[in-house]
């Protein structure tokens, strides 16, 4: 493998295990292919989710510290608003009791803080714009994290059954089940052949003639025997007489 370029770098570097893990996590972040496919690219799939976990667990926590600030900010104005409005009272009862410098005195502060009611109005709507456009950013990255969350879990799934199918192949392949299925129909086929061959050879070897000669014998000897086993017997159906053998001494006198 070549270590030009930044990845041979990054090999280089973090060594050969450690930088492929680095390349396909920055690979899959980017979309493109990581390198290896199988228990690699899941290990990639779930060290990058988890980063994407973490950084949308930091933004939660940035949304929620601006929607604090921003409460607060709103907080202090909605208070202001209320001073003024005191101050404003205060300067009229001081009025109507007579009391002119005291109502001067209030209606002074209450100017003071009018002035800054617009800066600080606009302040906290911009603020609000803030917050709103915070939430609505955490809002999406807690959906994206969502979807990476289900398409993790999705490739876990199919790099388990890749690997159950990788495991068929190699038990296939170990005990050659295909082949010796070959060599069985095979042997069968032979056999097969073998037994027509045979048959064939005997049917040829058979004489038709003396088959003829041969199924006429054995129907006149069952004739025959059926004809002796009917009159078996009868009186008028002598026994069988054997020959008479020759006596002793006249084999001796010859």
């Amino acid at each position: 493998m070549s270590r030009s370029g930044p990845k041979g770098f990054v090999y280089w570097l973090f060594g050969e295990r450690a930088g492929r893990v680095i390349v396909g996590f920055w690979n899959w972040l980017w979309g493109r292919p990581v390198e290896q496919g199988g228990d690699m690219s899941v290990k990639v799939a779930e060290q990058a989710y988890r980063d994407i976990q973490l950084s949308v667990k930091r933004l939660t926590e940035a949304v929620a510290t601006q929607v604090s600030a921003y409460r607060r900010a709103q907080q202090l104005y909605q208070q202001k608003v209320r001073e003024y409005q005191t101050l404003e009272q205060q300067a009229l009862m001081a009025k109507r009791q007579g009391q002119m410098d005291l109502a001067r005195q209030a209606l002074s502060k209450a100017l003071a803080v009018e002035q800054i009611l617009p800066e600080l109005q606009d302040r906290v709507q911009k603020a609000e714009q803030y917050a709103e456009a915070a939430r609505a950013r955490l809002a999406k990255e807690q959906l994206q994290l969502e979807e990476y969350k289900s398409r993790l879990q999705n490739l876990k799934d199919l790099n388990e059954i890749n690997n159950a199918l990788a495991t068929m192949a190699r038990v296939s392949d170990q005990y050659n089940i295909d082949s010796a299925r070959s060599q069985f129909e095979q042997a069968s086929s032979a056999v097969q052949r073998k037994k027509f061959q045979v048959e064939a050879l005997n049917e040829l070897a058979e004489n038709p003639a003396q088959k003829v000669e041969d199924d006429l014998k054995q129907l006149s000897l069952d004739a025959e025997l059926d004809r002796r086993l009917g009159s078996l017997g009868e009186p008028s159906n002598p026994p069988l007489r054997l020959p008479e053998r020759e006596n002793e001494s006249d084999r001796r006198q010859d």
